[in-house]
């Protein structure tokens, strides 16, 4: 069973701030495998899945964001017609819960990082379907 830790950081709704996460984690030699971006009124999200979460923890607090680590999901499925879809229902006719999902494909891959209610049932219902588990 694999989880995999992504940071989140909570920004102001203003000119250059993804620029600025994007330059701390640069300057810091962090790079940033997956991300997404979510806003609402007031203010964005950026989640990230990067390849020093604890660093760039630590660096995101001292520049003043606020952050938090969670655990998700990250699967890899073949970047075809319907497979996704073949994963989700798998996870849905387990009644697993899925809060967001974001993903990205390159040729013939996909990744997908999935943040579901019940991590632990998540995991157990994609191995046990012998869904391809990451750690990124």
């Amino acid at each position: 069973m694999e989880k995999t830790k992504q940071l989140s950081v909570f920004l102001e709704n203003k000119t250059g701030r993804i620029n600025q996460v994007a330059r701390i984690l640069g300057d810091n030699g962090i790079n940033m495998h997956a991300f997404s971006v979510a806003e609402t009124a007031d203010f964005g999200i950026i989640r990230m899945i990067v390849s020093d979460v604890e660093l760039a923890s630590k660096v995101m607090k001292e520049a003043h964001f606020a952050v938090r680590i969670t655990e998700v999901v990250c699967i890899k499925c073949s970047n075809s017609a319907g497979a996704l879809s073949e994963i989700l229902d798998v996870l849905a006719n387990a009644n697993v819960f899925i809060e967001y999902m974001y993903a990205f494909s390159e040729g013939d891959t996909a990744r997908v990082v999935i943040r579901p209610t019940d991590l632990e049932l998540c995991l157990k219902v994609l191995n046990e379907n012998h869904c391809d588990v990451i750690s990124v």
